[in-house]
């Protein structure tokens, strides 16, 4: 090919005068069908800072979707560029596999801080998936047994293990032989109680569920190695889970020697308004899944295990780049942030004004059945209330409803994702340092969007 036929741009050189959908057409030639944010948030991203980003033709969008949560500090927050630099300017090496360096140990010693004394990290390749898969792993080679409990609704990631233990069906229908021996359960949900019962009852008879589970020796399971959990659902549809059926889960887990695994890499770093979700409970887990926001905007994932559970031999679990120095750097920054800044503080506040202002929204608009969430994760469940209510007072879920909103929240310069049962919970992953007046922006563009699409829908 000679070079008139190449089109190649560089961030600071980019093509003048270059589209949306030129670059959108490019990547439908260029790229696999599997590419999926495209698809809902068509458009070509120039720049972005704080909440903020700018596409190729000028057009400013508040972002929402903050790298699917992984963006805890928003893009390009100056204390995680500084450590990058700092870092490229060191001669640090950039690759390491798992030998130390000074930023790891400094990295290694701030996260355990967070955990009991008896905790150590395992460095996992650099995907939320590699670190449920790791954790299995050792939870089947600590105790010898093989089962796994999981839950309805819960996402563990898209390898087969990981996809194994996660509740949606769409990405499992075509692929075949994944990880046997998974049990699921059903976890609580205050809107769509899967017993039909709803509030305190539903949540009582789920717990009292779980315990007579294990302990009946008619069960039909054999004890599990582990069962692995979010607190907080987030593909799911953002489902806190209660504390006392929590509490109730860690107790016979403990009794019975079976290893709780906590994934954290959606929840986690602040985002419930605590640094981790299961904190909501006062429990402490076996093993803590942590990736997306612990790199501060870069790949990375890390494993928190207690050192009972750690029966790994040398090599045991490997992976190329479970030495990403950028990313630990980067990590340092985020955690100092969240502490000296009280970002945790700022979660939970901004997260229950936008919950409430929402929820008073809905008083006009019946489509929005359910708000919920804890600090800035957020789901906001659509339904169609002209048709018949089930027992517990729930409408059914609109989901053609809730992608006009998508498409209506988009045109409005405001970038969120869908998830939840045929992905009608809008989803609100803001940056952990918004501010009140952004929050506000971000309130007044999903009105006008949920105005927009209702009309639209439903004339």
């Amino acid at each position: 090919m000679s070079k008139t036929h190449l089109h190649i741009a560089t961030p600071v050189n980019p093509i003048q005068n270059a589209t949306n959908d030129y670059y959108l057409t490019r990547q439908n030639e260029m790229e696999s069908n599997v590419r999926s944010y495209p698809r809902k948030l068509p458009l070509a991203i120039a720049k972005a800072n704080g909440i903020w980003v700018t596409d190729v033709e000028g057009n400013d969008y508040l972002d929402c979707l903050a790298g699917a949560g992984t963006l805890a500090l928003g893009h390009n927050h100056p204390a995680v560029k500084q450590a990058l630099y700092d870092v490229l300017d060191s001669g640090l090496p950039l690759h390491t596999l798992d030998i130390t360096t000074p930023v790891k140990d400094a990295f290694t010693e701030l996260l355990l801080s967070f955990f009991p004394k008896d905790f150590v990290l395992q460095f996992c390749g650099p995907t939320g998936a590699d670190g449920t898969e790791a954790a299995i792993k050792l939870a089947k080679t600590y105790t010898g047994r093989d089962n796994v409990i999981a839950f309805s609704g819960g996402y563990h990631g898209m390898t087969h293990g990981a996809l194994a233990m996660t509740g949606n069906l769409s990405a499992k229908e075509k692929v075949g032989n994944l990880m046997p021996g998974v049990q699921f359960m059903p976890y609580p949900h205050e809107y769509r109680c899967p017993l039909g019962l709803g509030g305190e009852a539903g949540v009582d008879a789920l717990t009292y569920y779980f315990e007579n589970f294990i302990e009946d020796v008619e069960s039909g399971v054999v004890k599990p190695a582990a069962v692995i959990l979010e607190a907080i659902q987030g593909e799911g549809g953002v489902v806190p889970a209660p504390a006392k059926w929590l509490q109730k889960i860690r107790e016979v887990t403990a009794k019975h020697d079976i290893v709780l695994i906590i994934d954290e890499v959606q929840a986690g770093f602040a985002r419930s308004g605590k640094m981790f979700a299961f904190e909501h409970a006062g429990i402490v887990p076996d093993m803590v899944v942590m990736s997306k926001a612990v790199g501060g905007g870069l790949p990375l994932c890390v494993l928190a295990i207690n050192k009972k559970f750690d029966a790994w031999l040398p090599a045991g679990h490997t992976g190329t780049f479970r030495g990403n120095q950028l990313a630990m750097a980067a990590a340092i920054q985020v955690i100092d942030e969240i502490r000296t800044k009280d970002l945790a503080k700022n979660a939970e506040e901004r997260g229950e004004y936008l919950r409430s202002e929402i929820k008073k929204f809905a008083e006009e608009y019946p489509c929005i059945g359910h708000v919920r969430g804890r600090g800035l994760m957020n789901g906001i469940e659509i339904v169609d209330e002209r048709k018949p209510a089930d027992r517990m007072g729930s409408y059914p879920a609109d989901s053609e409803l809730s992608a006009a909103i998508q498409t209506a929240c988009f045109n409005n310069k405001l970038l969120l994702e869908k998830g939840g049962r045929g992905g009608t919970v809008i989803r609100l992953l803001c940056p952990i340092t918004i501010t009140a007046d952004e929050c506000d922006a971000v309130l007044e563009r999903f009105k006008k969007a949920v105005k927009e699409a209702v009309q639209k829908v439903r004339g």
